[in-house]
């Protein structure tokens, strides 16, 4: 198969992502009061409601809609203030009463966005034809002829909805093409993208199946099929994109930062690893400068970053071998098997799913109050995107701020260590933060909380490294040492002997004798070789035992031998 980067030179790829997110943050069910828990021995914690039995009745979580509600604002969503649950109805062991509670064509949220920044290897995949007039017009185009659940849903079920903050908008899932913003390649390569959402509707989780003896857990070759109920009803959103991404590395970026702005929000620890965020890759190809779509294919329960990059990177050259074989290319979901690099067919969809879809009858409409609108909105804590344009502003460089504000935990930690600390302090403990701290906690298999590790002793250590008093080197080994001992770092560089010499009149000596003795050096330099300066900075620090500042020795070094 073709490269990635040939195929988009000729191809356009059209994306949409379908990203589920379990309420993990939440103590009960949607719909009952079982404890909302995965860890627990199986079919541990279930009910009437949960496993389908007659006569049970559901009674909804008040917090998983205040979470949805929190999500959507977060997004840039439309909050409805009418919307109403369904059944969809399918029949499969994971879902005991044989249909799903979800909602219609109205969800809780809609029509949002989120902006996505591009930058660095990630905006090369984008090629340069993929801007402009004719990326505004394939916008356009790709909304215009893409059918979405909501779409296809309301020509059957017409539902009122109003919604809160664009009261102008459609109330069903139409798609808004009046003001699309193609992006712009700025000089560094980078771009920026309105990714819109369609929607983010609530449902209801599936139990866990276990096909025991099924090659990479799928059901295929399977001795048996176990179930674990205790996942069924977990609360569930949905999160529909726009068919807006146009590269595996947007999708991927796109999934990332809406992990970030879940967990700031505190509604779902967003564990791909166990699967309370995963995602499906709509993908179809047609050619540049077309408007009609292609054919799609659904990549499904994807559960990794690498996974949705790699799956949809496969797929769209898979496609487009097919095409130019003259091929067809058939609307069918697929497995992506990372071991083997190559995505499966499991199932073809030849006609649209009839999941005979109509309103619950036990789950009266929802109508959201202003007041309860509201009262969300006050909850939601400042967002990623705000904190690092904070952290930014503080000094920091923007690649560590978006780490560190990514991630609430580390942020909070590094905001209580930065308190009072100049610019460049700042940015030393926020490459502390990057550089030794996520890489500590990865190696030891610990969270932060749990790491002893407080937020004074990195600070001191950047005052350390700020004053120059240690090495970067240094700063690593103290670093290793208090994370063992738990000592502040002004305590272990002194018992190490590790403090830097940085008075000139103490190096200079030092400096004036390696010149002396280094003269094949010296005239290298005097050449115009300057990357010597490097060596000799080495010899000054074995020469003061490891003790000398290798920057003034680098300073001292240049300027004597430019004034030679």
């Amino acid at each position: 198969m073709k490269k990635l980067a040939d195929v988009l030179q000729d191809w356009e790829a059209v994306i949409g992502l379908e990203i589920h997110t379990e309420l993990t943050a939440l103590d009960t069910k949607m719909f009952c009061n079982c404890r909302l828990s995965h860890d627990d021995e199986p079919n541990a914690n279930v009910c009437p409601v949960c496993l389908g039995l007659p006569g049970a009745l559901p009674a909804p979580n008040r917090r998983a809609i205040q979470s949805i509600v929190k999500a959507g604002l977060a997004t840039n969503c439309q909050i409805m203030r009418h919307s109403m649950f369904y059944r969809k109805h399918y029949f499969y062991p994971d879902m005991a009463k044989n249909f799903q509670t979800t909602q219609g064509p109205v969800a809780f949220c809609m029509h949002g966005h989120l902006d996505l920044e591009v930058s660095g290897r990630g905006a090369a995949e984008r090629p340069d034809c993929a801007f402009g007039e004719a990326e505004a017009q394939s916008l356009a185009s790709a909304s215009a002829n893409a059918v979405g659940l909501s779409t296809s849903m309301s020509e059957h079920m017409p539902e009122g909805g109003d919604a809160v903050a664009r009261p102008k908008a459609s109330s069903q899932g139409t798609y808004d093409t009046a003001n699309l913003a193609a992006p712009v390649r700025a000089e560094d390569g980078s771009y920026t993208v309105p990714i819109r959402i369609l929607r983010i509707h609530m449902e209801e989780d599936a139990a866990k199946m276990v096909h025991v003896g099924g090659e990479e857990g799928r059901i295929t070759a399977a001795t048996e099929s176990l179930i674990d109920y205790n996942r069924c009803g977990t609360p569930l959103i949905e999160l529909v994109t726009e068919p807006d991404l146009r590269t595996p590395e947007e999708a991927r970026l796109f999934m990332e930062k809406l992990r970030r702005v879940f967990l700031t929000l505190g509604i779902s620890d967003c564990s791909m690893e166990k699967g309370s965020m995963r995602c499906d890759g709509n993908v179809s190809l047609r050619r540049r400068g077309e408007t009609r779509l292609g054919t799609k294919t659904e990549l499904k329960n994807l559960n990794s970053f690498k996974s949705l990059h790699d799956g949809l990177e496969y797929e769209i050259c898979r496609q487009a071998e097919v095409l130019e074989e003259g091929g067809v290319i058939y609307q069918e979901t697929r497995h992506w098997e990372p071991s083997r690099k190559r995505t499966v067919v499991m199932r073809v969809k030849e006609t649209a799913d009839d999941y005979r879809l109509f309103p619950d009858p036990d789950l009266a409409p929802f109508d959201l109050t202003d007041e309860f609108i509201d009262g969300c909105r006050a909850e939601i804590p400042e967002l990623p995107d705000a904190k690092r344009d904070r952290y930014v502003a503080a000094g920091v460089k923007c690649a560590d701020a978006e780490q560190i504000a990514g991630d609430p935990e580390t942020a909070a930690f590094f905001e209580i260590a930065t308190e009072g600390l100049d610019a460049k302090a700042t940015q030393t403990v926020a490459n502390l933060v990057v550089n030794e701290l996520v890489a500590y906690l990865k190696a030891a298999g610990t969270s932060l909380a749990d790491s002893g590790l407080a937020p004074a002793q990195l600070a001191s250590l950047a005052k350390l490294l700020a004053a120059d008093a240690i090495s970067s080197n240094q700063a690593h080994e103290v670093f290793d040492a208090m994370a063992e001992t738990g000592d502040d770092p002004e305590k272990i560089v002194d018992a190490r002997g590790m403090r830097q010499v940085s008075d000139t009149g103490a190096l200079e000596p030092i400096v004036d004798a390696v010149l002396a003795r280094c003269t094949d050096q010296v005239e290298q330099f005097r050449g115009g070789n300057r990357k010597v300066v490097g060596f000799l900075v080495g010899q000054c620090m074995k020469e003061s035992r490891g003790k000398g500042n290798p920057k003034l020795f680098n300073q001292l070094l240049t300027s004597k031998l430019e004034a030679m």
